[in-house]
């Protein structure tokens, strides 16, 4: 009989990597916006960091130039949508495997209050998409004397 250690956590991941894979795979997966559908093909992976001063969201979009990606900010929402060209296949050529998704995709983001919406920059180089989100300066309590009269 073998001994083996029986980890829950571990198949716990598996199963939300094995769920997660499947949205980023799947051809026709579908978002609702506005009540409206909108296709999307595939979700490019998205890195945000917290600084002092701003936020810095940083997205994979290989293969995407950066005039087919739009940027928008909404009610506190940062929508960032765009296209990746489907590779066009010459006469007699056969794909033997086909890894790399092309179409549609969007990514949203619920930003805090404390963003400063008016100030936003993006840039796009080396198929990284990174934003600049920063951050409004605190307001400060102000004290208020009061006089006697």
């Amino acid at each position: 009989m073998n001994i083996s250690k029986f980890e829950p956590w571990n198949l716990a991941n598996l199963l939300y990597h094995d769920v997660s894979g499947l949205a980023t795979r799947r051809h026709g997966l579908s978002t609702v916006t506005n009540g409206e559908k909108e296709a999307t093909n595939w979700l490019p992976h998205v890195d945000i960091v917290e600084e002092d001063a701003r936020f810095l969201l940083r997205a994979d979009v290989p293969g995407v130039k950066a005039e087919d990606i739009d940027i928008d900010m909404e009610k506190g929402v940062l929508s960032i949508s765009g296209k990746r060209a489907t590779d066009h296949q010459e006469e007699g050529q056969s794909v033997q495997r086909k890894e790399r998704a092309s179409g549609h995709f969007i990514r949203r983001f619920t930003l805090p209050d404390t963003t400063d919406a008016d100030h936003i920059s993006a840039s796009c180089a080396d198929g990284i998409l990174e934003i600049v989100i920063p951050k409004q300066p605190e307001v400060q309590a102000r004290k208020i004397t009061v006089k006697a009269a």
